[in-house]
């Protein structure tokens, strides 16, 4: 089985049980400035997350409760990572960590700041998920909106429109 099949897989059950419903790990709307695309093996390139537009100084939350895995500086760049229940593990980049290893996070917790240094062209928040050494889509934690209808040109917003007044 490839890696990614199998990280699909795992995204797949993931956004069936894995973690209640997430919260956001900034305000909405989340503006998504490069998607995930995991490589087709585990050395080849790929993008092991999702980059979120936010300027420098935005609060960043906890996805979900845990226990900070490490808050600290790699490769130069600040990185927050935290452990989830069920061995998934979330990861912020480039950040400055408000939290300590070891520490216990809540839902919503405000746990780091972005910071500069970030490989999008504009500030971004690099987002990530990993369960034991597999990448996943972060976007799978987070509950999918629900679509709306909107009236459509010329239409009263206070009307109904019903299906018999299309067929006449």
């Amino acid at each position: 089985m490839t890696t990614l099949l199998l990280s699909l897989l795992l995204a797949l059950s993931l956004s069936q049980s894995a973690v209640p419903a997430a919260v956001r790990p900034l305000p909405p709307p989340l503006s998504v400035v490069r998607w995930w695309e995991p490589p087709p093996t585990p050395y080849a390139a790929g993008h092991r997350g999702v980059d979120l537009a936010a300027p420098v100084g935005a609060e960043l939350r906890a996805v979900a409760a845990g226990r900070v895995h490490h808050a600290g500086p790699v490769a130069g760049r600040g990185v927050l990572s935290l452990a989830l229940p069920n061995g998934l593990r979330t990861t912020y980049e480039p950040v400055r960590p408000l939290v300590a290893e070891g520490e216990e996070v809540t839902a919503g917790q405000v746990v780091a700041v972005l910071t500069e240094g970030s490989h999008c062209p504009e500030p971004c928040l690099h987002w990530g998920l990993l369960s034991g050494e597999a990448y996943l889509n972060p976007l799978t934690l987070l509950a999918r909106p629900t679509p709306r209808l909107l009236p459509g040109p010329g239409t009263d917003p206070g009307t109904v429109p019903t299906a018999a007044a299309g067929a006449r």
